[in-house]
């Protein structure tokens, strides 16, 4: 009898190909990992699981969505994360930052990143020991087609394994909106083929300049153990250095200071405090508070001040088109140093 025909190009000892998601909520990172199971099982006819960790599942919190395939005649009895990828997603280049995103990728591995840089730039931003490093613009694709990035992930993902049938992939996209999203199908896939051709990637040996990270699970500071009395956490939380600004899809509120009135509805709509103020005058000579500008680090990209601006002083806009270093105002009481 003939041996059965190996469908994946490479598994570890566990006899498994695993990609892990590094995202976080609003992005569509549990929404891509779903499509790409399903496209490998019911469409390539391979055994395999999908599952995610995330904590409360909102916009701008982490998310990790794991993807685990194996030969059809292979089963799968396994839900731990995915600690040695063989691809690692990132879908927006910000979160490198804040974490150590490439444990457990090795000399073999893939990274994957939604960013504008180069191949070469991101390896350095990773401190990546080896691998092969792919850089694709998804939130440009995303923000000129008019939908989330996941789909454009998903080309390149597609097109980066080796072994991921394209037409089984776009079936799968179509499938998961035919339903409540028929309108956007189209565009989706528009996006996905996006992904599957506009990229640039570059193998790196390993070279010495940065170090191999094994992946290490991470603990919580508290438990039953340690926990004060009541579970009461007498720090007060802090939010001056968070960075929000991987929270945004593509667009920016655009503040038009000529057409400000500073009236302040903006203040009381936003609910991330991004907007700057300073004590001033108005054209009468009485105290007034005026408003200088948006601080982008706090800033996720809601566009609920552009819905209650009355006088046309913020537009929404790509962000794409700016240094949004330069128009930044920080604010003064807490500027990072």
């Amino acid at each position: 009898m003939a041996a059965a025909k190996q469908l994946l190009p490479t598994k570890n000892k566990s006899g498994f190909y695993e990609i892990r998601m590094e995202s976080i909520g609003g992005l569509g990172a549990n929404l891509a990992g779903k499509i790409l199971a399903e496209a490998g099982v019911l469409g390539m006819g391979l055994n395999g699981v999908n599952f995610a960790s995330y904590g409360s599942e909102k916009k701008g919190t982490p998310v990790k969505s794991f993807v685990r395939f194996s030969e059809p005649d292979f089963e799968i009895r396994s839900n731990s994360p995915v600690e040695e990828p063989h691809i690692l997603v990132i879908f927006h280049e910000k979160m490198i930052t804040t974490h150590v995103l490439t444990q457990g990728v090795g000399k073999d591995g893939i990274v994957i990143v939604n960013t504008s840089r180069t191949p070469d730039q991101m390896r350095d931003a990773l401190r990546l020991y080896a691998g092969t490093v792919i850089c694709v613009d998804a939130i440009r694709i995303a923000v000129e087609e008019k939908v989330k990035l996941n789909t454009t992930l998903l080309g390149t993902i597609a097109k980066a394994s080796g072994f991921v049938d394209k037409d089984a992939l776009k079936s799968a996209i179509a499938e998961t909106f035919k339903k409540k999203y028929p309108q956007i199908i189209d565009a989706n896939i528009r996006a996905f083929e996006r992904g599957y051709s506009e990229f640039t990637g570059k193998t790196f040996a390993p070279d010495g300049r940065y170090e191999y990270v094994p992946f290490s699970r991470s603990v919580p500071d508290l438990g039953y153990e340690n926990a004060p009395i009541g579970g009461v956490i007498l720090n007060p939380g802090n939010s001056v250095q968070k960075d929000l600004s991987a929270s945004r899809t593509g667009h920016i509120p655009l503040f038009i200071k000529d057409k400000c009135t500073s009236c302040g509805e903006c203040e009381i709509t936003c609910p991330d405090y991004c907007f700057v103020w300073e004590s001033g005058v108005d054209k009468h000579g009485r105290p007034k508070r005026i408003l200088l500008g948006i601080d982008y680090q706090f800033c996720k990209g809601c566009m609920k001040c552009v819905e209650i601006c009355k006088f046309d002083a913020l537009k929404k806009d790509i962000e794409a088109s700016f240094d949004v270093g330069a128009i930044t105002v920080k604010h003064r009481e807490f500027a990072l140093k």
